[in-house]
């Protein structure tokens, strides 16, 4: 059975985060070359009886979607982590459990996290579409571009808004989930609910009962029932990193944390690489807008952290998107797979320059590290002055915000 990609996810509430913000992290480890992309997509209205086509099938649309941002592989169409226009953030967790993953094509986790973007204004009508969705269509199918091999895994989401947080770990069909409202949390590839259960299929007791997994008789813990031997084990070191930050967890905070390789948060192994990275600052007063920082390129200690608000007219950024193939597509084909075309938009083929450039050039490489690292410290201090006016932001400051930050990064590239 193939091991789970090593990704990290946190969460931080106050009293843990500063100034009544709630800060949220993750980092997606995927296969070294996969390319991913950030995508904007409107709010929109739907006809009654369409349909949407998500990865491998197609499932009936809602009459209206809320407006995304989202950081996916660029292959597929759901996404690994993103935001709604609400301020919803949702990212998504291959997990393995005792249950085996299904290789018919379904829903993949990933197509669940724009799923309940797209149709939940608060976490727990995330959570309530994500669950409803997986009862309705299943999930599985292959979660890499590999027409060689497939590698399939169950789903566990960590769901947030500006008021609480949703641990969702799911088997199958079958699924049990965590209400956070303080404190600091963290999720990664192994399963990690134990007996705190606020929310759970309403069958899933009986189910593992018939499948003689826990006898009904000592307490539930979903982990230790789900887990294949001992893989329910505590899994994040970040953890303790922001909880010694004290009440101070910030979108700062939260970077450092994802750049930390010591840790294993920011993974860079010969498999498995961080290919993308967001961190949202949800301010818990809805008079603030919400702030999301995205990467866009690998590996989040040679990369930059840009911000993104969301507004009517936002405008979009090509260089962050890959190549279309349309029904050309090689993921669209059946079988799938079976060539990989160079999916590499304009800022990840510079960063690759850039990486290249640190490598080879030290002085030079370190050069351009500390200028790209001025320029996303100016993003930060420009966002924190936005949290902490008093005056109410206006739409046109920010309508071009992600776009310019990501053509001043460019620029320095050249």
């Amino acid at each position: 059975m193939a091991a789970a990609p090593p990704s990290y996810c946190f969460v931080a509430f106050p009293p843990c985060s500063k100034d009544g913000l709630v800060v949220f992290g993750k980092n997606s480890a995927r296969p070294r070359d996969e390319v991913q992309e950030v995508v904007y997509f409107a709010a929109a209205a739907h006809d009654p009886g369409s349909k949407v086509e998500c990865t491998y099938i197609e499932i009936e649309q809602v009459p209206k979607t809320h407006a995304v941002v989202l950081s996916r592989p660029s292959w597929l169409w759901g996404a690994e982590m993103g935001a709604n226009e609400h301020g919803v953030c949702v990212a998504n967790e291959a997990v393995v459990t005792r249950e085996p993953a299904s290789e018919s094509e379904a829903l993949l986790g990933m197509d669940l996290v724009r799923l309940g973007l797209e149709r939940g204004a608060t976490a727990k009508e995330a959570l309530d579409v994500i669950v409803a969705l997986l009862e309705e269509y299943g999930q599985g199918g292959n979660y890499y571009e590999d027409g060689s091999s497939c590698h399939t895994f169950q789903s566990a989401f960590l769901i947030v808004d500006r008021n609480e947080a949703w641990i969702l770990e799911t088997s199958g069909k079958y699924w049990a989930a965590e209400k956070i409202t303080e404190g600091v949390k963290c999720i990664c590839n192994q399963l990690s609910l134990t007996t705190k259960i606020d929310a759970e299929h309403p069958e899933l007791r009986n189910y593992v009962r018939s499948q003689g997994w826990w006898n009904g008789d000592s307490d539930f813990n979903f982990s230790e029932v789900f887990s294949l031997a001992d893989d329910h084990l505590a899994c994040c070191s970040g953890r303790e990193s922001l909880e010694k930050q004290g009440g101070d967890v910030s979108a700062q905070a939260m970077i450092d944390v994802l750049r930390d390789k010591d840790s294993g948060v920011c993974v860079d192994s010969e498999s498995f690489l961080t290919t993308a990275s967001i961190v949202s600052v949800l301010p818990q007063d809805p008079s603030f807008p919400c702030v999301h920082y995205f990467t866009g390129t690998p590996d989040p200690s040679r990369s930059i952290f840009k911000p993104f608000i969301f507004v009517d007219d936002v405008k979009l950024v090509p260089k962050v998107q890959s190549p279309s193939f349309g029904n050309d597509d090689p993921a669209k084909k059946i079988p799938r797979f079976q060539e990989k075309p160079d999916r590499r938009h304009e800022l990840y083929k510079a960063h690759e320059w850039a990486r290249s450039l640190l490598e080879n050039d030290q002085d030079k490489g370190q050069k351009l590290m500390r200028i790209m690292l001025d320029l996303e410290k100016q993003g930060l201090e420009a966002m924190d002055d936005i949290l902490t006016r008093t005056e109410v932001l206006d739409p046109a400051e920010v309508v071009d915000l992600f776009y310019d930050c990501v053509d001043t990064e460019l620029k320095f590239f050249k």
